[in-house]
């Protein structure tokens, strides 16, 4: 019996990449990753090739390419990368393309990496944050949040993975970093004593695949992912215990965050005033246990600290 083609978006990328990568090391899957990418030549594409994946060029801008890349495929991992542009308006059109592709293969199941739609709880009127790009909250969710229905709408069979904030924040944005008095410090623009779910960017590939084996029982449901709920002060204390030095947590008003000169800085804000004023509803549906249940290799804080820790170089 041959194997099923799972087609993977993004497999260059770090959640596409995990997708492929957790499939090719399982001989005994059942499935065989079509790595999909615009340019086959660089070396993670050849890597992938070098795994055993068919690598196949495609792009969303480029929408016959993306057909082509999903013909004959049994399921996809779809991903959609705001920060390649910063555009939720062109996401959209990339979210469109990746639905029209899906449809017209007639794929029997696709995974898509989405987020939450922030308006759903914050309409665009409440004057708690400003309103970005026009009409969203936080662009890089809404715009996901949003295309979430066209995928309903084409009648693709799709399994909706919400992510979140990502434990590799601790080794670039928000790297502990050593305050005036010469103690590490974790800064961030969120409010002591809330939750923030965190998860290893590798455990979408690891859940997306037991989404895949586990087949029709997961279509048309929602995931929503997360391997720790902790706060900021929580962090900080794993990140302590990890390192062998005292770490502290200091929070940042959401506003002062905002008029920083640094890259996206309204919407990262936003983003974490979302987390904060909707912990409950944001963090309290991601439901640790059940999740385990779907991917029982899913990682803790400590558990991934265990594994990257000497990662995290702090002067």
């Amino acid at each position: 019996m041959s194997e099923k083609i799972i087609a993977v978006t993004g497999a260059t990328g770090s959640q596409g990449g995990g997708v492929a990568r957790t499939i090719l090391a399982d001989r005994d899957s059942g499935f065989a990753v079509r790595a999909v990418t615009r340019n086959p030549a660089s070396p993670a594409a050849r890597e992938l090739a070098a795994l055993g994946a068919e690598v196949v060029q495609a792009d969303f801008h480029d929408e016959p390419t993306v057909h082509a890349a999903f013909e004959g495929a049994h399921g996809a991992f779809l991903v959609t990368n705001f920060w390649a542009h910063g555009s939720a308006e062109k996401e959209t059109e990339e979210i469109g393309v990746l639905v029209r592709a899906a449809k017209s293969a007639g794929l029997r199941h696709a995974v898509w990496s989405t987020l939450e739609d922030t308006r759903e709880l914050l309409p665009l009127d409440d004057d708690r944050m400003p309103v970005l790009q026009g009409k969203y909250n936080v662009p890089h969710f809404d715009a996901k949040g949003e295309g979430n229905r066209l995928f309903t709408e084409a009648g693709v069979p799709t399994t909706f993975l919400n992510t979140t904030y990502f434990y590799q924040g601790f080794l670039d944005a928000f790297l502990p970093r050593r305050g005036d008095d010469g103690v590490l410090t974790v800064t961030m623009p969120f409010e002591d004593g809330k939750l923030l779910a965190g998860v290893d960017v590798a455990d979408i590939g690891r859940t997306a695949y037991a989404l895949f084996q586990g087949g029709e029982r997961f279509i048309g449901q929602t995931v929503s992912l997360a391997g720790d709920h902790l706060t900021g002060a929580q962090y900080a204390e794993r990140l302590s215990a990890a390192l062998g030095e005292p770490v502290r947590f200091q929070s940042v008003p959401y506003d002062v965050f905002r008029a920083l000169d640094i890259p996206a800085a309204e919407e990262i804000a936003n983003m974490f005033q979302y987390y904060g004023d909707f912990d409950r509803e944001f963090t309290g549906v991601r439901d640790l246990d059940r999740l385990r249940e779907i991917n029982p290799a899913l990682k803790s804080f400590d558990a991934w600290l265990a594994e990257n820790a000497s990662k995290i170089e702090v002067a």
